[in-house]
């Protein structure tokens, strides 16, 4: 009875066997984006292709890795050559990939690293030229959309966190061919308002939505800001050629509110603790002289 029973190896192989003998699955050509990537220390590449509603693991070993011409990254657009077998230890089928290219994407990351060498050696990045950002500001512009969880979260933070700042949006475009021009019209009339510090950024995306930020002319128009610029493009994981001229780099829009404004309660605390300090220093004054009055006095009676 128990003949008809497979083992899992059985079953496995069989998968595998016909996997490796299927024409179609022997050169297959894919299109999609790249996730979960990782760099093993073997020279070996491991990560996942995905489009909209699936996704496959992949594999490149180092024979073909060695080939690239370019370093592969979360998010990018990629057309890949490869054959599908199953992985007989885990039972997954992956596809094992020959050949790699940017598909698209890849003239941006082209673009990006160029930009970002260009900015480095004239020194836009320089530590030297960051302005310091003010203790407490009174007035707190916002450079991004007008609509989003990106300007929700940044009012709702300044807001629990220190309600006397004022703070001015300056509505732009955050993505799309228009949006570089008028982020740079915002952030140089911003510029004017005498503010104390100036949030320019927008929430997550991918890196053709967050691209608008990496544009030559926002980078120089932030680095010309005489306001201290804190920027906040996307999640913690992104970077932008904004994130390396800005004053300073916040992780989420949501921190660079809580890096642009102190916290009510520290300062109550920090306020209490001046209290205490003050009246210690009063209470010693006071004896101190009360002591001296009465050495006065004794010198005096003696006399």
């Amino acid at each position: 009875m128990n003949e008809k029973y497979l083992t899992v190896t059985s079953l496995t192989r069989y998968l595998k066997y016909k996997f490796e003998n299927d024409e179609n699955l022997r050169k297959v050509f894919l299109k999609g984006e790249i996730s979960n990537f990782k760099a093993h220390t073997t020279g070996h590449l491991y990560f996942s292709i995905k489009d909209e509603t699936s996704k496959i693991n992949a594999i490149m070993f180092k024979s073909n890795a060695s080939k690239l011409n370019f370093m592969p990254v979360e998010g990018m657009k990629v057309l890949v050559t490869g054959s599908v077998r199953v992985y007989e230890a885990t039972g997954n089928y992956q596809i094992y990939v020959d050949e790699l290219i940017e598909d698209g994407i890849g003239n941006l990351y082209v673009a990006f690293e160029e930009l970002k060498k260009k900015l480095t050696k004239e020194g836009l990045f320089d530590s030297k030229y960051k302005k310091a950002l003010p203790k407490i500001p009174n007035k707190v512009g916002i450079v991004t959309a007008k609509t989003g969880a990106a300007i929700k979260d940044i009012l709702s933070t300044i807001k629990r966190r220190y309600p006397l700042c004022e703070t001015y949006l300056f509505p732009c475009l955050v993505q799309g061919e228009n949006a570089p021009s008028d982020i740079v019209n915002k952030i140089k009339q911003a510029d004017k308002y005498n503010l104390d510090v100036l949030i320019v950024g927008r929430g997550g995306g991918s890196f053709e939505d967050l691209n608008c930020f990496n544009d030559e002319e926002v980078a120089r128009t932030i680095f010309a800001c005489n306001t201290p610029v804190i920027s906040a493009v996307g999640h913690e994981i992104d970077f932008t050629i904004a994130d390396y001229v800005a004053d300073f780099r916040a992780p989420t829009p949501t921190g660079a509110a809580e890096i642009a404004v102190p916290n009510i309660i520290d300062l109550k605390n920090i306020l209490k603790q001046y209290n205490i300090r003050l009246n210690e220093a009063m209470m010693n004054k006071t004896n101190y002289l009360k002591l001296y009055l009465d050495s006065v006095k004794n010198k005096q009676l003696i006399c």
